[in-house]
């Protein structure tokens, strides 16, 4: 197990959520296109991570996968469906990083993109890219959120690890550095 990449797989599962009740309760009435426009987002982020968890099972896989002829769904999926779809695969990232090997993350795999261009990237080259994708697109619907006046949600590493180890904020500065 790689405790970093777990660790970065349970903050993108706790950013996401934050980021699903935060839309939840957007007033999308009042905002349409900005609500579109964040849903769009949304499923980009959510289809990239299914594709590439496709070419993750690759061939061993008994269940069927999920292939893609572009990087977001043919119908937009609601902002309750995006999530239930959300959940299975930040659970399914949670149970590969939980087991993975070192030897397994640095196997290559060799796939094709949407666009036909082929690559190779190893395993935990793709998991890194999977989290920075991620949080590039939160970041993106997070300043739709800011330009309209609202708060955007937590979504940083900082912050998920407080909130979830609020005992790392108990240690004095001065007895951490004398370390």
């Amino acid at each position: 197990m790689n405790s970093v990449l777990l660790s970065l797989f349970e903050y993108k599962a706790w950013a996401n959520t934050e980021l699903h009740l935060a839309l939840s309760q957007f007033d999308a009435q009042l905002y349409p296109r900005q609500f579109s426009a964040m849903l769009l987002i949304l499923d980009h982020a959510n289809v990239v991570d299914r594709i590439f968890q496709g070419h993750l099972m690759g061939a061993t896989s008994a269940k069927p996968i999920p292939r893609f002829k572009v990087t977001n769904s043919e119908v937009l999926p609601t902002l309750a469906e995006l999530r239930a779809l959300v959940i299975s695969t930040d659970d399914w990232y949670l149970q590969l990083v939980a087991s993975i090997s070192a030897e397994r993350l640095n196997q290559r795999v060799y796939f094709t993109f949407v666009d036909g261009d082929h690559a190779c990237m190893s395993c935990q080259e793709i998991l890194l890219h999977l989290i920075t994708h991620a949080g590039y697109h939160r970041g993106s619907i997070g300043q739709i959120l800011e330009d309209l006046g609202l708060d955007s949600p937590p979504d940083s590493l900082t912050k998920f690890l407080h909130r979830t180890q609020p005992e790392r904020r108990l240690h004095p500065v001065a007895e951490a550095n004398a370390i």
